[in-house]
This record gives structure tokens, sequence and C-alpha cells, in this order.
């Protein structure tokens, strides 16, 4: 099912990110766990694509896999930075072998030391662009930043790229995380103005641990409110108790998206399947109805 096809039923549901394994060893451990996952049907599941494609053919075992098995929509990363227009063009192909009907159009992340004149892509509004005319049928995901792109200079300037990425054929965004839902609700209303009108799928991660804390910040730039802070202060140096904490804060606030018109929620899960089942079983009546 394409995911823009999903957001149209206006159910409440939850979708979760894995990510593939960085070498042919851990290849098994990590499918088992994203299996875990697919276990527990989700509305969709996205598996991200390593820097310069590196993991694009795992991306694709591991979408497969969840899709063959149980049946369960998959989203599959595709970053181009880093990549020369013909090895996208090839990654396309072999999505739509693969019978992936749904791809999130990233840029990625710019390695250290890339000459920028020998970079073929600047901007993910041209690998989606390319995505719609490779095949108009795919449906096409983007990225947004409720707290603003760390490259963007101001926040017009990074909704006026969003508002050309969109009409570039973007189908949906998702949100980078973010802690604090009154971001999301400020930034819809912004983008809205301006003309975005698409479904924007928030971002959620649940912090299980305090060294995901500053990662978390470092990755993202996300703002920290001080009700988090206390809860990583008081709780960091107990393990089990921190991950019980961060997966009842993501808890709160996925119910407080769904209580103001969010229809679907999509978790971080870092691949841990324990994590992405007690968060459905927090809110179990809630998706039941």
């Amino acid at each position: 099912m394409k995911i823009s096809e999903l957001l149209k039923k206006q159910t409440l549901s939850l979708s979760f990110e894995v990510f593939p394994p960085k070498t042919e060893t851990a290849f098994d451990s990590v499918r088992l766990a994203t299996e875990e996952i697919a276990r527990l049907r989700p509305a969709f599941m996205s598996v991200t694509y390593g820097a310069g494609g590196g993991t694009s053919r795992y991306t694709l075992d591991i979408a497969k896999n969840i899709k063959s098995l149980y049946g369960v929509p998959t989203l599959a990363h595709l970053t181009c930075v880093s990549s020369t227009r013909r090895t996208v063009h090839e990654r396309i192909e072999d999505i739509k072998r693969a019978g992936i009907q749904n791809v999130m159009a990233l840029r990625g992340d710019i390695p250290q030391g890339m000459n920028e004149p020998l970079r073929e892509y600047t901007h993910a509004i041209e690998l989606v662009r390319e995505l719609k005319q490779a095949d108009p049928e795919l449906c096409v995901g983007g990225a947004c930043y409720p707290e603003i792109h760390p490259e963007s200079p101001d926040r017009k300037s990074d909704i006026t790229y969003l508002k050309q990425k969109v009409d570039a054929g973007c189908d949906f965004l998702t949100t980078q995380m973010f802690f604090d839902n009154n971001l999301l609700y400020g930034f819809l209303y912004k983008i809205r103005e301006s003309g975005i009108t698409v479904p924007v799928i928030p971002g959620i991660m649940p912090i299980t641990n305090a060294n995901q804390v500053e990662r978390a910040i470092k990755l993202s730039g996300s703002f920290m409110p001080q009700r988090f802070k206390s809860i990583v202060d008081k709780f960091g140096h107990q393990p089990e108790a921190m991950k019980q904490a961060g997966i009842a804060y993501a808890t709160d606030q996925i119910i407080d998206l769904f209580a103001n018109g969010i229809t679907n929620v999509h978790v971080y899960s870092m691949n841990k399947p324990d994590v992405a089942a007690k968060i459905l079983d927090n809110l179990s009546d809630i998706l039941s109805k």
C-alpha cells in the first residue's frame, strides 16, 4: 500500500523506523529484530540507507523481507549527496524491481572532506524530481525540521526550500525528532500558511538511555524541554528506570499528537522490538478505536 493512501484513512496508527546492518555478519541479528517489530503489525515500516549508499543492498533486503513475510508496507530510504546520478538511477530501478512503492528521498549527510564541485546532487529536491520522473506512481516522502534545518539561515528560507521540495513531487513529509509538541504545532501552522498541504508525519524518538540525549542533540539540534531534562537527571544513571521513563515520555507525546488531530506517528525504534512493543501496549485501547 502507498503511504499516501494509508494516510487518507484517518484512523490512528503507529509506524516504525528500522536500520539495516552495516556489515554482512550483523545481517541476521538485524533481520530478526526487524521481523519482531513487523510482527507487531505497524501501519508501515521505514528502512534507512547508510551514508554513501554503503548499506543500500541491506536496505532493500530488509524492506523486501518485512513486506513478503508480514505484508507490512515498507518505505525504503534513498540518499543522493554522495552518489552519482548513475548510481542513484540504478538504486531506483532496484527499488522498482523489488516491488516497493514508497521511497523516502533524502539528501543525506555530506561526507567530511567531500569537494562540493564534485557533487552531482545538492538538494533532495533533485532526487524527488528524478524519482517522480522515473516512475510517477512511486509514493515519495521527504524530510522536514520542526526546529529548522541546521544548515538553513532562518525559518523563512527553510520553509521556502521545503515548499520547493513538495512542489517537486513529495506526497508526504516526515519530521526530524522533537521533544516538545508545541514546536510541531507552530511549525504546522507556518507551513500550512505557506501553502504546503501534504500530510506531515511526526517523528518521535523514545530516549531509553542517557547516552542517546547527547547524540540526539548533535544529530538534530533538538530542543530539550526542562521536563525532559529533569527525567534524564533523575533516572539517567538507572538504566531500567530511564528506559521506562523514556518510553512513558514518548507515549505521552504520541497521545497528545493523536488528541490534536495527528493520525499517524512515526517512531524511531532504533531496532528495539521491546521498546516498540511497549509503546504499542501503552496505546492499545487508543489504537483500537
